[in-house]
């Protein structure tokens, strides 16, 4: 979908909500709720002396990108998935911070809270955005969906400090398109009848599945709004497009969306990943840091209560070429010490050489920590690794993150080798 955010705003004011109300909202039981530039507007909790200027939150590495840019930074172009030389090209001035995950899932978990208090179907896409469905809760709330958006939007404000927009609408396509449109701090509301007149002025870009090259074959067509895509027989369509995306596209474009909101699912893969600030060829340095990311997975796994089978590895090289690979175990783990040792086997067998650019790790296949079971050996100790690293997690837990390390880590001198690991290439 294209930039909701950036899409023409003027001919769709009416939509959106004033201080004295906002359009009808009967038969529009979906919100999209947003938070505006999450991990910005939690780092200016921090910071309110900068919510004036532009600030950029990207981590330290010059290969890094953008995570979060609050307005004022955005003036200048600076966006999300940015390469942050670019972001500090285009707006030198704007205040680099760092990132700190702890803090926003904390925020995330506090609103999703608030959005659960309201209706069970909340379906999150993100740590700052998620799908509500709020027609079983009008009712026994004895308020309209309006009033339910507008009530989020001053709880998330009071509890945690920061600004979101929704979008309220019969579908979910057109109230993730709302939402993106009332930012920032805003919230617009599409009647069930005026779906078509909200849809139609905007271009081809906005909806739901379209991308650079289905944007190249619309074009070509003579299809710029979805008015257009809309009016176009569905038969010319499947021509270029095939018969699945013609379909899609046609029905998004007469309001169409048959998608309901869907709870939260189980997580289906725990993983970190890091970027380089220069490439490396050395397997040495790339197993310490899949050291240090089996040690971040695990410890992840382990405080949800989470195992899984398959580990997996990816690596980009400095072509950007990226692989993946991976492996199943006969039993499923939490430990660091057996990720980290299917990731080395992973790495000496199935990557070829080259200047790696990114890599990371992850595991999949995720059961329940409790009934996963846990692979034994005629020489495991009674107290071994398992307590080892719960101690570990709960000294880190106390003390900070650098409290206790393998001792791999401490050193950047000295190699992560030791019998049962390959040895580099």
């Amino acid at each position: 979908m294209g930039r909701s955010g950036e899409l023409p705003r003027g001919l769709l004011d009416r939509f959106r909500a004033v201080e004295d109300g906002w359009p009808e909202d009967d038969g529009c039981p979906i919100l999209h709720v947003d938070m505006d530039a999450f991990f910005a507007s939690v780092e200016l909790r921090k910071h309110p002396e900068l919510r004036d200027v532009p600030v950029v939150v990207a981590g330290g590495s010059v290969r890094g990108v953008v995570l979060s840019a609050n307005y004022p930074a955005r003036v200048f172009g600076v966006r999300s998935a940015m390469p942050v030389a670019r972001a500090r090209r285009l707006c030198p001035q704007a205040v680099f911070l760092p990132p700190n995950s702890a803090d926003y899932r904390e925020v995330s978990t506090g609103v999703m809270r608030i959005f659960r208090e309201i209706t069970p179907l909340v379906e999150p896409l993100s740590l700052d955005e998620a799908f509500l469905d709020v027609g079983g809760a009008l009712r026994r709330l004895r308020m309209t969906s309006g009033e339910i958006g507008q009530d989020i939007r001053a709880r998330v404000l009071a509890e945690h400090g920061i600004n979101c927009s929704v979008g309220v609408a019969s579908v979910k396509f057109v109230a993730k398109l709302a939402s993106g449109m009332a930012k920032p701090d805003g919230m617009l509301v599409v009647p069930r009848g005026e779906t078509l007149a909200f849809l139609h002025p905007l271009p081809v870009s906005a909806l739901w599945g379209v991308g650079k090259r289905t944007g190249e074959h619309l074009e070509r067509l003579g299809l710029e709004t979805i008015a257009d895509v809309a009016a176009a027989p569905l038969a010319r369509l499947r021509r270029v497009l095939g018969t699945a995306a013609a379909d899609h596209l046609h029905a998004l474009a007469h309001g169409r969306d048959a998608r309901a909101v869907v709870a939260e699912s189980a997580e289906k893969s725990i993983g970190a990943e890091e970027t380089f600030e220069v490439d490396h060829y050395d397997r040495v340095l790339l197993r310490r840091e899949l050291l240090r990311l089996s040690e971040r997975t695990g410890a992840t796994l382990r405080a949800r209560g989470l195992r899984g089978r398959t580990v997996s590895i990816k690596v980009r090289f400095d072509d950007f070429t990226t692989i993946t690979r991976s492996r199943t175990l006969a039993v499923a783990t939490d430990l660091t010490h057996e990720i980290y040792r299917m990731a080395c086997v992973l790495l000496d067998e199935q990557v070829p050489p080259g200047a790696v650019r990114l890599i990371g790790v992850r595991v999949e296949q995720l059961v329940a920590g409790d009934g996963a079971g846990e692979q034994l050996s005629f020489d495991t100790p009674d107290r071994g690794w398992r307590e080892a690293e719960i101690a570990a997690d709960e000294a880190r837990s106390k003390f900070g993150t650098s409290a206790v390390r393998p001792a791999a880590l401490l050193s950047k001198d000295k190699p992560l080798l030791s019998k049962d690991k390959p040895a580099p290439r």
